[in-house]
């Protein structure tokens, strides 16, 4: 028996809206899925500080900052995202 491949609900290349979690809110495209660990990483989202050894590149080393990864199921497309906003509707300013 062969594994499955799974699929998720998004693809590398799309363009998402974190739903959940501290970054909610922000939208991003999708530069990695990790399928083991179920989760993506998105431009721009999460950003970490890596620390790099000395190498030919960096001669000193340094801190590198970059993505880190935030679960599949803090994700939602931009187009459901905004379809699901325009449904209930944004709320009116009050006039007073």
């Amino acid at each position: 028996m062969t594994p499955r491949t799974s699929s998720f609900h998004v693809k590398r290349g799309d363009e998402v809206v974190i739903i959940a979690g501290t970054e909610r809110g922000k939208r991003g495209k999708v530069l990695k899925i990790l399928p083991k660990k179920q989760r993506v990483i998105v431009e721009g989202i999460k950003m970490i500080k890596r620390h790099t050894r000395k190498s030919q590149q960096n001669p000193q080393g340094a801190i590198v900052e970059r993505e880190g990864s935030v679960h599949i199921s803090n994700v939602m497309s931009v187009t459901r995202y905004d379809a699901r906003a325009g449904r209930h509707g944004t709320p009116e300013p009050a006039n007073t």
